[in-house]
């Protein structure tokens, strides 16, 4: 929407022939996006009321009346008021500008009624500014990649390009300043402290997401600087165009990083079962891997289920299973469970290892054994497959379909089939068995897709600290994997010299990822 009202609507009131091609693709983006928000607001909604309606024991028609119920209802009906403008009514007519400023103005604010600043009992005026602000700057520089992008495919001449690219590049850095005005408010009347950024979930996920913002401006930058080269540089299109799915698609990751945060509560209200930073340093210190495996009958669930199954047999009761995935209780777990959660990380970290060094051995150009280097990836599958999740099948009792009501149980599983994927995909791209951009653009996307996944992806311990030690291995992890895919989704698109450096950063990635997952410790 940012785009059409302050460079698609205002570029066509001098030049409407040129610009028709890019209006339409507008238009038919702001309408997929009324109806994406359409659904995430009713959906969020309905989800979040029938939480309350269940945990109260109350009637759907008290729920109704909720707060958050209603600002979920405004929003989604002033999703259907942009689609239906646009829909109705030309982009540049002034009550079709009118009618989505408005509606758009009335999202931000409803989306500001469910943020935290609402809830602070200090300051709450500054931090809602602040909020719209942050928010505000997100949606004209990350709200109008997609539009932009169309626009580069789109436009009929240079200097059309040349307009829509530097009147972007203006808005874009409104934008930045925006989100770093927020941010700026945030930091002390969020986080307050520097052992709140390391000692908190809160303040990890800000320094992920503050690496990922600066990521993005990097390529901000990049593209401020080719756009400026349209008229006399024709390739410089290309580029431009490469760089913003880049920054599409680390925009999403960062989006999703920012939902994790609004799910936490601030830095500054956990003042207890913070990580000391004495705790933290001796978490990571350096200590060899463990490569030996406890047995899996010493493990929590087994040893539990074994003695449960001795007194059915003695008493002749009804069995009872010692963990029913799903059941929202957490699994239990020893000090064997730990060792074996350590080495599974350990043979994880060196497989990637490997991966990453003979992805540079084939880059190098002096190995080409090494093009078969994705097959490591059917290794980690199927490790990963049997020892993931040592309570369910294949390994434990809870049957494959069942364990999927367990949400970590799920999402390592999905982990399994990206992974094999990996695979397949990127072998073949390897081999010369499939020589289309289309294929070799999965690999990348799905690793890109991994990294994000992984943003989202906790560990239920039973005890604060320790899922925080652990989450805080894992942030890096997919940093580095939204920095892999990515890097080689720029290496297969734009395929020039200048950017040779992609081919080497996304091996590189994984080597890291490998020794982050060869030091990874519960212990």
């Amino acid at each position: 929407m940012s785009f059409a009202l302050f460079i698609a609507t205002p570029l066509a009131r001098d030049a409407a022939r040129e610009l028709r091609a890019v209006t339409a693709s507008v238009r038919l983006c702001i309408q997929w996006a009324a109806l994406a928000a359409v659904i995430a607001a009713t959906a969020d909604t309905a989800v979040s009321a029938a939480v309350l309606a269940a945990s109260l024991e109350t009637s759907w028609r008290e729920v109704v009346g909720a707060g958050f119920v209603i600002a979920g209802g405004v929003k989604a009906l002033a999703a259907v008021a942009i689609g239906v403008a646009v829909s109705l009514r030309p982009l540049a007519a002034a009550s079709t500008r009118v009618t989505v400023g408005a509606a758009a103005a009335l999202v931000l604010y409803q989306g500001l009624a469910s943020s935290h600043a609402t809830a602070r009992l200090t300051d709450s005026a500054l931090l809602m500014f602040a909020t719209g602000a942050h928010e505000l700057g997100a949606a004209l520089w990350l709200g109008g990649l997609p539009c932009f992008w169309l626009a580069l495919r789109r436009a009929d001449t240079r200097e059309t390009l040349n307009q829509i690219g530097r009147r972007f590049s203006a808005l874009a850095i409104i934008g930045v300043a925006m989100i770093v005005v927020g941010a700026l408010v945030f930091v002390p009347m969020y986080i307050g402290s520097l052992d709140a950024v390391y000692g908190t979930a809160y303040g990890a996920m800000v320094v992920t997401k503050s690496v990922m913002f600066g990521m993005l401006v990097l390529l901000g930058f990049a593209n401020f600087r080719a756009v400026r080269r349209f008229t006399a540089d024709g390739a410089a299109v290309e580029r431009v165009r490469r760089f913003v799915e880049v920054e599409m698609g680390v925009g999403f990751a960062l989006l999703m990083a920012a939902a994790s945060i609004t799910s936490m509560p601030p830095a500054v209200d956990l003042v207890d079962d913070r990580v000391s930073f004495a705790e933290l340093a001796e978490r990571m210190a350096p200590a060899p891997p463990r490569l030996q495996s406890p047995d899996h009958a010493l493990l929590a669930i087994p040893a539990l289920q074994a003695r449960l199954d001795d007194e059915h047999a003695r008493q002749a009761s009804i069995r009872t299973p010692a963990f029913l995935p799903g059941s929202g209780a957490l699994p239990p777990r020893n000090a064997y469970d730990l060792a074996w959660s350590e080495y599974n990380h350990h043979w994880a970290g060196l497989l990637v290892v490997l991966m990453g060094f003979a992805a540079l051995a084939q880059r190098s150009g002096h190995a080409p054994w090494a093009k078969h280097w994705p097959l490591l990836f059917l290794l980690l599958a199927a490790f990963l497959f049997f020892r993931a999740d040592p309570e369910v099948w294949p390994m434990g009792e809870s049957g494959l379909i069942e364990s999927l009501k367990d949400p970590e149980v799920a999402q390592h599983r999905l982990f399994v089939v990206l992974i094999i994927a990996f695979a397949l995909f990127e072998w073949r791209v390897r081999t010369a068995r499939v020589a289309s951009h289309r294929s070799m653009r999965i690999f990348p996307l799905l690793t890109a897709l991994g990294g994000t996944l992984l943003l989202t992806h906790s560990h239920a311990l039973g005890n604060v600290k320790d899922e925080l030690l652990v989450e805080m291995t894992h942030l890096p992890i997919a940093v580095l994997g939204i920095t892999a895919g990515w890097a080689r989704w720029l290496e297969v698109g734009v395929q020039k010299k200048a950017l040779r450096w992609a081919g080497w950063l996304w091996p590189s990635c994984f080597v890291l990822i490998g020794l982050l997952l060869l030091s990874y410790r519960e212990t």
